[in-house]
């Protein structure tokens, strides 16, 4: 509890031990012996003040701003009508209650927002920079790329980088909410933000503090909350209306009967002071936006940013989501699949000469082949290199003329080679114009894909598709094993918008459509989407930049629990909305009848306030 939170606590806990005594006296008649009507009105005035002097002080120093009907001045007016009928127990009881539910509103509030202020401790204080052997604790904006730092054990890692020695186990629950612990070792990247386990780690930082993770996420949390939802700006263009007209409604009530048809004053301005307590606003102007905010909050648990209750709103009425395949639903990582050497010839001698080959490319194929191979290349047996491209490569080894790359490339040399029909990228081996064989070399998919599919469609997004770049034949392997709806392929950057383009017509007036992307080329697609969804641990910054949702850990599963997150908190909002609509139209209704008093006026106000946030704050809660 805040240090403003204990001092409203000790105020109503100081204004009910005055209250309530004077209260039951009250109500026995004690006052009604002897006591002049000042003299009552001086003892219920000393809880008043106590309990409502800053509800007061806001309504006047509004008022002076130009900002005259909000619930300050709802609360005011409503009780100095109520003292000035002598329903004096009854305007200190509405303040008090007032007061109450405001304190539970604060502490809920800061509840739900404490799971997304919780990133704010990701920030760290200082970075361990080596220089001349010794190490110096700098700001981490005084780093540079390319520094080495030291990350010791249990020190959070300040920028992000690429381990040069050293081993540990990186928590990353912070960001990606992983429970399990992540292993850094020499050439593994590390992102800031996370926590080293045990060991001591030397760290080549590879991005400046303000283009890091940390910074990045910091970023997309304090612009968050600036980024209202549909519903959200309804509320706050309906309050900004209905204020004023309850306002003039209660002034109505409370003149016209008494002049009309010369009824009693003392009822229907007390009918008013009760009408203008039922009709403050506060459970629709707290329980949507809190609504919303906690979904946020939910989300930002599981590793997910959301950047706006706009872009949560919009996730919820996901119809059509389209992925990119490489990086999303494929880790990007090529590796050797299938090795299919001709008759005659080793596979590991295979393997063996086409490393050699493409030892002289850092094209990720050709690192691939010589990962599978394991073997270091002796430059010296390589007297010549050349790229043909679009092709492959042509290079002299040991004095051989050895060819490696695509099927053109073997018919361009007039090699006679076995065509291979494996699903992925096949590099065809020939020395000396004799076919050696061919590896197939192919992209995997992410463990976690197929589920994720799977759970979007239980949370019931209705269309899946995929748009790659790569030949049809691999694309149309990777939709087959995820079950996807529909399949895009040998598509150039343009031609993914072209393809958005008509898919979100496609969409019209069924729900919204969302881009899952990772990589540079995906920006414009990300942009064009409903719902642009990017990669932040390994996605790049334009995407990142881009996108309206970031999933910290890579993880396309996750995207199911954001949907889900997304149509709970709708569900709440519209709740909240039709409750407290529903119970504050009635007891208005029964108010200006004379039907409520003061208490069922307290309970339309401060009891729907309370209620609707409890419901808000269920938001929170995701499994």
């Amino acid at each position: 509890m805040t240090k403003k939170q204990k001092t409203m606590l000790a105020r109503i806990i100081a204004a009910f031990i005055i209250y309530i005594p004077m209260a039951v006296a009250d109500h026995m008649g004690a006052f009604s012996q002897g006591m002049p009507g000042w003299g009552r009105l001086g003892l219920y005035l000393i809880p008043y003040i106590l309990i409502g002097w800053d509800i007061v002080y806001k309504a006047l120093r509004n008022i002076r701003n130009g900002q005259v009907f909000d619930e300050n001045f709802l609360m005011a007016i409503a009780t100095f009508g109520a003292l000035g009928v002598g329903e004096y127990s009854e305007a200190v009881a509405v303040m008090l209650f007032y007061q109450v539910g405001e304190l539970f509103q604060s502490y809920a509030v800061n509840r739900s927002r404490q799971s997304i202020s919780d990133l704010m401790d990701i920030c760290p204080e200082y970075a361990n920079l080596e220089r001349d052997g010794q190490l110096e604790q700098v700001d981490p904006d005084e780093v540079s790329i390319g520094d080495v730092i030291v990350v010791k054990a249990g020190e959070r890692i300040p920028l992000d980088g690429r381990v040069v020695s050293g081993n540990s186990m990186i928590d990353t629950s912070a960001l990606t909410g992983e429970s399990v612990p992540r292993r850094a070792a020499p050439g593994d990247e590390v992102i800031s933000g996370c926590v080293n386990g045990s060991g001591t780690l030397r760290v080549e930082v590879t991005k400046e503090f303000e283009d890091s993770t940390v910074a990045r996420i910091l970023e997309l949390v304090e612009n968050a909350s600036s980024k209202k939802a549909q519903v959200e700006n309804f509320i706050t263009r309906f309050a900004r209306y209905y204020t004023p007209a309850v306002v003039i409604a209660a002034a109505a009530l409370a003149v016209i009967p008494p002049l009309a048809l010369g009824q009693s004053w003392a009822v229907w301005v007390q009918r008013a002071c009760i009408f203008l307590v039922i009709s403050c606003p506060c459970a629709l102007v707290i329980s949507v936006p809190m609504s919303f905010f906690s979904g946020i909050g939910a989300a930002s648990r599981l590793g997910v940013l959301v950047k706006g209750s706009n872009y949560l709103e919009a996730v919820s009425q996901i119809h059509t989501i389209v992925f990119d395949k490489t990086g999303t639903l494929t880790k990007g990582e090529f590796k050797v699949t299938e090795l299919l050497p001709a008759s005659g010839v080793k596979k590991e001698e295979l393997l063996e000469l086409a490393a050699m080959a493409e030892s002289c490319s850092d094209h990720p194929i050709s690192r691939s082949i010589r990962e599978a191979w394991g073997g270091t290349a002796d430059m010296s047996r390589i007297s010549g290199a050349e790229e043909i491209s679009g092709h492959g490569l042509r290079v002299q080894l040991d004095g051989h003329t050895v060819l490696a790359g695509n099927g053109r490339l073997m018919e361009q040399m007039q090699v006679p080679y076995e065509e291979c029909l494996s699903i992925g990228t096949v590099v065809y081996i020939a020395c000396e114009r004799v076919y050696k064989g061919a590896i197939v070399i192919s992209d995997t998919i992410k463990e976690h894909a197929p589920e994720a599919i799977r759970r979007l469609k239980q949370a019931g997004v209705a269309k899946t598709v995929m748009l790659t770049g790569d030949k049809r034949a691999v694309g149309e392997a990777v939709a087959k094993k995820l079950e996807l709806d529909e399949v895009h392929a040998e598509l150039l950057p343009g031609d993914k918008v072209a393809r958005v383009e008509a898919l979100l017509a496609d969409t019209q007036g069924k729900g919204k459509l969302a881009f899952v992307g990772d990589g540079i080329n995906d920006a414009p697609v990300l942009s064009r989407a409903d719902v642009g969804i990017a990669m932040g641990s390994m996605g790049s910054d334009a995407a990142i930049e881009a996108a309206d949702v970031v999933l910290m850990d890579d993880d396309p599963a996750k995207i199911a629990d954001v949907v889900r997150i997304s149509r709970k908190t709708m569900r709440i909002v519209r709740q909240n909305i039709v409750f407290a609509l529903g119970v504050k139209g009635l007891v208005l209704l029964l108010g200006a009848l004379g039907m409520a008093n003061m208490w069922e006026a307290v309970f339309a106000d401060v009891g729907v306030s309370v209620l609707a946030i409890l419901n808000a704050m269920r938001a929170l809660r995701y499994k």
